[in-house]
């Protein structure tokens, strides 16, 4: 299994091919504020995991497994966007808390709290309620 920061590398680098068509390491580096030489590391590690296929001051791809992996990290992180957002979240730091939700959250866990989202879309009155109900535990 990928540590946290591969997820998060193999995430990146999968919107950027999926936005670009290709993924260059200064481009990584720029989208997770990190150094060109952090990226070119950790290129090294995952192409020694088979995630992705990499040589040096080139663009790099994903491999099936690497796709497949960060597929899962982009798709759970879409998925609680909607949920935050459909429950109306008032954080100013929901992008770092999805970030740091995403890596813990199991196939079964994503597909209930899709449904869940799913559900509250379909059914604005229950979501209107939910949100009235909520608002009135904070007075």
């Amino acid at each position: 299994m990928p540590t946290t920061s591969m997820e998060d590398y193999l995430e990146k680098i999968y919107l950027l091919i999926e936005e670009k068509g290709y993924a260059r390491a200064a481009d990584v580096a720029f989208s997770l504020d990190v150094r060109p030489s952090s990226v070119s590391k950790m290129m090294k590690k995952l192409d020694e995991k088979g995630l992705v296929s990499y040589e040096k001051y080139r663009r790099f791809t994903l491999t099936p497994k690497g796709r497949s992996i960060a597929k899962d990290i982009a798709d759970k992180h879409h998925m609680l966007e909607g949920l935050f957002h459909i429950l109306e979240v008032p954080s100013m730091n929901i992008y770092q808390e999805i970030e740091g939700i995403e890596h813990h959250i199991g196939k079964e866990t994503a597909f209930c709290i899709s449904s869940l989202v799913q559900f509250l879309e379909e059914n604005p009155d229950i979501k209107n309620s939910y949100i009235k109900y909520r608002e009135e535990l904070i007075q």
